[in-house]
């Protein structure tokens, strides 16, 4: 795992598929996809989707995202706690390639 600083608060760089899912169920994330960014039925644009429910995107099952995740060469970027150590939600999708 790779830490880097984000604000005041660490940050951490994982591919662990149970690392993310847990991370995203704790705060009531669910895996989804940008719709307008699908293509033949197979997920686009990966999200996390905290609700209330964005109409841009579906939620798919973990095994797609994560099927996508991993085809797509992601790395999972995301912040445990907030500078006032609260939970957070930050987080994003980078290039493993630039992960270090």
């Amino acid at each position: 795992m790779i830490a880097s600083k984000t604000r005041e608060s660490e940050a951490h760089t994982t591919t662990d598929h149970e690392v993310i899912r847990d991370w995203a169920e704790e705060r009531g994330g669910r895996p989804a996809t940008v719709r307008a960014t699908e293509e033949d039925g197979h997920a686009g644009i990966l999200r996390i989707d905290f609700g209330p429910k964005d109409e841009g995107l579906d939620r798919i099952s973990w095994d797609e995202f994560f099927r996508k995740f991993d085809e797509s060469e992601l790395a999972f970027l995301y912040q445990d706690e907030t500078g006032e150590g609260k939970p957070s939600r930050f987080h994003k999708f980078v290039r493993r390639s630039s992960a270090g």
